[in-house]
């Protein structure tokens, strides 16, 4: 019989073995994210954003905030990098569609980088004021 496509010779994993692969998969996805500049100076910015809520006496709730809107901002900034890949793979030569995908995605990290640096900034001058 004849395999297709989706028949594969790859044993799936299961139970705990696939969790153990899905984890090795996200962290082989975040040591490519770590290759981005952007994505160094985004945690570089969040260890920044966390000794500034240290200094202002932010409360329990800042930090979990700031911690959520920033693992949000990591995973839109993966999602990025991998439109950006894909682009690059499939489209090499410069097109509209493929610099529209790819400014579109820049548009969603600025977008969280504005949440980010807004809710950072409230949480600064609330402490500082009140």
């Amino acid at each position: 019989m004849e395999k297709t496509p989706i028949d594969s010779h790859i044993e799936r994993a299961t139970g705990i073995r696939r969790v153990i692969a899905a984890f090795r998969y996200s962290m082989q996805g975040l040591a490519r994210l770590w290759q981005e500049e952007a994505f160094r100076h985004e945690v570089i910015a969040f260890a920044a954003a966390l000794v500034l809520f240290a200094v202002v006496g932010a409360g329990a709730l800042d930090y979990f905030v700031f911690g959520i809107l920033m693992l949000v901002l990591f995973a839109v900034e993966s999602l990025n990098t991998a439109i950006e890949e894909l682009v690059d793979r499939i489209s090499p030569e410069i097109s509209t569609v493929g610099r529209h995908a790819k400014d579109l995605g820049s548009f969603a990290v600025f977008c969280l980088l504005c949440a980010n640096g807004f809710f950072a900034l409230y949480v600064a001058v609330r402490s500082v004021w009140l």
